[in-house]
């Protein structure tokens, strides 16, 4: 990035800091570093060979994957092409949440879910559930329908069905996603879900003793966001979720493994490596995998410029993974999303300029951009497992 173009955008930053409180201060502060270091790298991102991410991940005993959905793989030949190139995993995005798979109380609907396991052997791809216990997704039918009578019933019922459906066929399940949000009130830090109201804290042991049951074979994963940064709020996050997982392996319950979002922000998310590692090595030591489950870049913030944007976000991916890769319990790094053709983030955080979002390894026409370098050097720099 050049002197001027650093220097203009820094001069913009000043302007908008003279409009909003100390913390949108505290942002822009946080942002101009984030330029500066940019600035600073010495490489543009450069990678030897074009070999696939699913493929330099292997080599180092990694699994690299994406989420997408049975309506795009199915209609988007170039799309689905470019997927089985790039990616030794897939996940569905919504299609074995509540609401789809499970749209009426005795009505299972899995003919998307079985299309894409179809697709994803049919190109040597492995196969990962999400999720089967999540406050958000119920179906509509939930409210009426689900008491502290019936919630247990139901719940077995879900699960056993959905898992059973799948036994054999998934690499792993997000069991329970989303189950902690200190503080609020609760010394244990859970969330006031429909299952913890109706349910108890114990409908995550219950929930994970029935996975394991209707699938043995399957890798049984904890999942949430918010444990990876620098803020009081994440480090509040991770002493719960670690507690949570203490709890879960004092008990006997069969979980195998941590799902960490990595949802990033750029220019608002602080990276503390020493935090982040220890942590890492706090979840290893309970004997439990850790996958990085729903990575991607949020660019809301950050400046127009592409050039400029791209390479702020490129620098996020290479940094954290270089920290999160050098723990050896870290198997699999998973984005949310492969390309900006098809990414939530143009709906829920689209950018107040109306530029496209760019968050992902690939652009909106399929070319690989500097998050994919930055990832490919990641997995190239990576100890082996």
């Amino acid at each position: 990035m050049s002197k001027i173009r650093r220097r203009a955008f820094v001069l913009g930053l000043g302007t908008l800091a003279g409009m909003g409180t100390s913390i949108v201060a505290d942002e822009l502060s946080h942002l101009s570093n984030q330029i500066q270091e940019i600035s600073d790298r010495k490489g543009d991102f450069t990678v030897i060979r074009n070999t696939p991410l699913r493929k330099r991940a292997t080599a180092k005993g990694l699994i690299y994957g994406a989420t997408s959905q049975h309506r795009i793989l199915s209609s988007d030949k170039k799309f689905a092409a470019r997927f089985a190139q790039e990616c030794a995993i897939l996940v569905p995005e919504g299609e074995l949440k509540w609401r789809t798979i499970h749209p009426s109380p005795n009505y299972f609907n899995f003919k998307p879910g079985d299309w894409m396991v179809e697709f994803a052997h049919a190109h040597g791809m492995l196969f990962r559930g999400h999720t089967l216990v999540w406050h958000g997704s119920l179906p509509r039918w939930f409210a009426d329908t689900v008491n502290s009578r019936n919630v247990e019933q139901i719940l077995l019922k879900h699960i056993t069905t959905v898992a059973g459906h799948y036994a054999g066929k998934i690499h792993s399940w997000d069991v329970v996603n989303e189950a902690i949000h200190p503080p609020h009130g609760r010394t244990d830090g859970l969330r006031n879900t429909p299952w913890l109201q109706l349910l108890g804290p114990n409908y995550i042991d219950i929930a994970f003793r029935a996975a394991a049951k209707a699938d043995p074979q399957a890798l049984l994963v904890y999942n949430d966001f918010g444990l990876d940064g620098a803020a009081y709020q994440d480090e509040l996050r991770r002493t719960a979720v670690l507690k949570l997982l203490e709890r879960l392996k004092s008990v006997g319950t069969p979980v195998h493994a941590l799902g960490i979002q990595a949802h990033w922000w750029g220019g608002v998310t602080r990276l503390d490596s020493g935090k982040l590692k220890a942590f890492l090595r706090d979840v290893a030591d309970l004997d439990l995998k850790i996958m990085i489950t729903e990575m991607d870049v949020t660019d809301k913030k950050l400046p127009k410029d592409v050039i400029l944007r791209d390479r702020i976000v490129a620098g996020i991916y290479e940094d954290y993974l270089s920290v999160v890769l050098d723990e050896p319990a870290v198997i699999a790094v998973l984005t949310w999303g492969l390309s900006d053709r098809y990414t939530w983030l143009s709906k829920y955080q689209p950018r107040k300029d109306r530029a496209p979002v760019r968050p992902l390894p690939l652009d909106a026409q399929l070319n690989r951009k500097l998050a994919w370098n930055a990832i490919g050097r990641a997995f190239d720099n990576a100890p082996k497992r």
